[in-house]
């Protein structure tokens, strides 16, 4: 891979693991120490939800009108620097409700093994929402569909 690829927008693929998207570390994102600054890393974690979720070719698409994060949780379990650009952060679903989803990720630095033990791990209970009547939306039968193909068990490894 060279430099420049490094940069680019990927759309992700669906693996047996979830769904990965290479995201692009930019310098700002880190801290004093020399790698990803928490509030950098929920960013890149949302950065990564974008083409899996929302991306007009998936079932879920019409949650980009109302989608709410109700609650996150991030556990360090290594350092990612900038130079371990992309960051490869796998998605999936860990319980799919009426109204809400936990998605869980596991991310790692550019290069390293899927299997290998995720420098961090997280999940977000999203909430699909009508922005119109702030109430939230039940999810039709494609987005439910959609969302528990990528159903597993959090290995938090």
């Amino acid at each position: 891979m060279t430099e420049n690829r490094r940069l680019f927008e990927d759309a992700g693929h669906r693996t047996p693991a979830g769904y990965v998207v290479q995201v692009p570390v930019r310098w700002s994102d880190m801290d004093v120490f020399a790698h990803i600054n928490h509030a950098r890393m929920v960013t890149l974690l949302e950065e990564a939800r974008i083409p899996w979720l929302f991306y007009k070719d998936k079932p879920t698409h019409a949650m980009r009108k109302g989608c709410l994060v109700a609650d996150l949780h991030v556990k360090y379990q290594g350092q990612i620097r900038h130079d371990e650009s992309p960051i490869a952060v796998t998605m999936f679903t860990e319980r799919v409700r009426a109204v809400d989803f936990t998605v869980g990720y596991e991310v790692r630095p550019y290069g390293a093994d899927p299997d290998s033990r995720p420098a961090v791990v997280a999940s977000t209970q999203l909430v699909s929402f009508d922005i119109d009547t702030q109430r939230p939306r039940r999810m039709p039968a494609a987005e439910k569909e959609y969302l528990q193909s990528f159903l597993r068990e959090s290995t938090g490894r």
